[in-house]
């Protein structure tokens, strides 16, 4: 080690008290499930009544490390006393380290790899702190890990605030469909159908009264000549996922394309994925380019100007829980086109207020994309900033710190 490096173990202390949840059941609890990557702060508490054995006690400001390989890259600051698994490791920051720059050493890139060495255990494999303790980063200074704290949180405390706009315009659509799609623009009386209440002045049609749906086709994977440098878009169900598809991860050659049961489908194509684990089943997306998909897509295109692509892409994103129901089959639960040809959808009797509710819902959309971009960015930035810093590649001495508000560690 160099005179300019510290280790973990300078930082802070390992504390290993155990307690009995039963003594204290009101406490909060904490679980390797109340932690996400690149999260600072838990996701939630449990009881301490709802745990069993023994657990560990830990303090506001300890720093929360999970030790079990699949949760090496997850660490939390506490805000409040309580008990959590033995599964993470309560790490005290020492007098006069800062707890938020604890929180961040260990979420860096470079800490977690090293973590990642450490790892012993067949079945249940897990780092330690005799190895993580010997963790080697720069020696930052009081007034150094002050400032890189400070960075860092705001960066964090930004891209949550961003997350609760994601949650809210998310919110403000659902409520937006269900109005919309029950009472119309103009808030009409109802009337019950088999799709349920819909305005009085609509009709209800099934889907293949209006759109051509046809499911695509896999290029056998063995042929080299059916993906061997494809040019043609090949869309997976994991693919679809509300938004307009514009790339895929893979790609079939026109041979491919030609000798399967693969179709070009053209830009504006609503897909909708027939099968898929967990939350797959019932999503749609939009083609914003041509391609083709794969077997557990259903491809819906107009046969007439009386229904708009957007708006049903709108309608099924509204009903998507039901259309999951409509699935059938053994131990995984499937669509198939005879189910979606015949999905019953609500029409509004003319184009122009098809438009008109496509567009509150487009903005809307946008609303939450801008959000969601913007998050990107700022996760983008938190994790490069963590590596270099926490390497020593850039000193926040470099940086400009005095446009960042003061960060007050209260995201959540």
């Amino acid at each position: 080690m160099t005179e300019s490096a510290a280790l973990l173990s300078d930082l802070c202390d390992l504390v290993s008290l155990q307690v009995d949840p039963a003594t204290t059941p009101e406490s909060p609890y904490l679980g390797l499930e109340h932690l996400e990557p690149g999260r600072l702060r838990a996701i939630g508490f449990g009881k301490a009544s709802d745990a069993k054995s023994q657990k560990a006690a830990f303090e506001p400001g300890d720093v929360l490390y999970g030790k079990l390989r699949p949760y090496l890259d997850k660490a939390v600051l506490a805000d409040r006393a309580g008990v959590a698994t033995t599964e993470l490791l309560v790490l005290r920051p020492k007098l006069g380290v800062s707890p938020e720059y604890l929180a961040c050493v260990v979420h860096s890139p470079a800490f977690v790899e090293f973590a990642m060495q450490g790892v012993t255990g067949a079945q249940h494999p897990r780092t330690s702190w005799a190895h993580i303790r010997t963790f080697e980063l720069p020696a930052h200074d009081r007034s150094e890990q002050a400032s890189i704290a400070k960075l860092l949180w705001s960066l964090f405390d930004l891209s949550m605030a961003t997350e609760q706009g994601i949650r809210s315009a998310s919110s403000l659509k659902r409520a937006a469909m269900q109005q919309l799609f029950s009472r119309g623009l103009r808030g009409e009386a109802q009337r019950e159908t088999e799709v349920g209440p819909v305005p009085e002045s609509w009709g209800v049609a099934a889907i293949d009264e209006h759109f051509s749906v046809v499911s695509g086709g896999t290029p056998s994977r063995s042929n080299a000549a059916y993906w061997s440098g494809g040019t043609i878009p090949w869309v997976k169900t994991t693919e679809v996922n509300y938004s307009v598809i514009t790339e895929t991860e893979e790609h079939i050659t026109q041979a491919g394309l030609n000798e399967s049961a693969a179709k070009l489908l053209r830009p504006g194509t609503l897909l909708m994925a027939m099968y898929g684990q967990g939350v797959t089943r019932g999503k749609v997306g939009i083609l914003g380019v041509e391609a083709s998909c794969n077997q557990a897509c259903a491809a819906m295109t107009p046969m007439d100007d009386e229904v708009a692509p957007r708006y049903l892409y709108h309608y099924l994103t509204s009903h998507y829980e039901a259309i999951r129901l409509l699935a059938h089959g053994g131990q995984q639960q499937n669509l198939n086109l005879d189910i979606v040809r015949k999905i019953g959808i609500a029409v509004p009797p003319t184009i122009d207020e098809q438009q008109e509710i496509v567009d509150i819902l487009d903005a809307l959309d946008l609303k939450t994309d801008l959000h969601r971009r913007k998050r990107a960015v700022l996760d983008q930035l938190f994790k490069s900033l963590l590596h270099k810093l926490m390497t020593g590649e850039i000193s926040v001495y470099d940086l400009d710190l005095s446009a960042l508000p003061a960060s007050d560690g209260s995201a959540a």
